[in-house]
């Protein structure tokens, strides 16, 4: 198998308040608005997202239901200024920037659905 590319499909309540988020604060862009879904995608190595409307009453559920919990998690570079631009654009930051006890940085942003993206930034210790 070679795999190349990767997709998460988000099930949320407001799909055009989470692409707001991801365009906004995490630099995606839109790539395709249809039938119910948007597919966000970057240029870099980032998984590409799908978020999709929550399904309505009557109707089969054929994803996970909107009430899930996800977490989407990236590994960046520069994360220190990464957390001022967030803050700067009063992004929503739920867990500020911390060193964890296993030499990563990291930090969370919460979307309006929900969805907690986490960014990390792993700094080998000295010496390694």
């Amino acid at each position: 198998m070679n795999i190349i590319g990767s997709t998460v499909v988000l099930t949320v309540e407001d799909p055009a308040s989470s692409a707001r988020f991801f365009v906004g604060h995490l630099g995606f862009r839109e790539v395709l608005v249809a039938q119910g879904a948007t597919h966000l995608s970057r240029d870099d190595a980032a998984t590409d997202i799908i978020l999709r409307g929550s399904a309505g009453p009557g109707t089969p559920q054929q994803h996970p239901p909107a009430q899930t919990r996800a977490l989407v998690s990236y590994t960046v570079t520069g994360i220190h200024a990464e957390y001022e631009r967030l803050r700067r654009e009063g992004a929503p930051i739920t867990l500020p920037l911390r060193m964890e006890p296993w030499g990563e940085w990291r930090l969370q942003l919460t979307d309006p659905n929900a969805v907690v993206v986490q960014l990390a930034e792993w700094i080998p210790p000295a010496g390694a």
